[in-house]
């Protein structure tokens, strides 16, 4: 299982892991989710549930990933498989981010 804390404007939100190629969790941190002035993270994934599943990478995250050229380039240099989304995310969404969401691994 590989995992990341998830982080709003540099506070934490919540937990997103990938327990098997085919199983993704993603759960708000409980503190966060209780703070009714702090707002989701995304429109597809509302505070209405403190934990969501899904069979693929939440498309949230997958649209924080370059695409083509770009991906491949970092993917090579990165040494990670250009088909590897969650461990790009891993290694790409950790400090310049387009919007308020970065990333940290949780390293076990």
């Amino acid at each position: 299982m590989r995992a990341m804390e998830i982080y709003r404007n540099g506070v934490l939100a919540g937990l997103l892991s990938e327990e098997n190629k085919n199983n993704f969790v993603f759960r708000y941190e409980e503190r966060y989710f209780n703070d009714t002035t702090k707002p989701a993270i995304s429109l597809t994934l509302p505070k209405s549930k403190i934990e969501y599943s899904s069979d693929y990478l939440f498309p949230f995250f997958f649209n924080m990933l370059s695409e083509g050229v770009n991906r491949k380039l970092q993917s090579i240099q990165l040494k990670i498989d250009e088909e590897d989304n969650f461990g790009l995310l891993m290694a790409t969404a950790q400090y310049d981010t387009i919007g308020a969401i970065t990333v940290k691994p949780i390293i076990k």
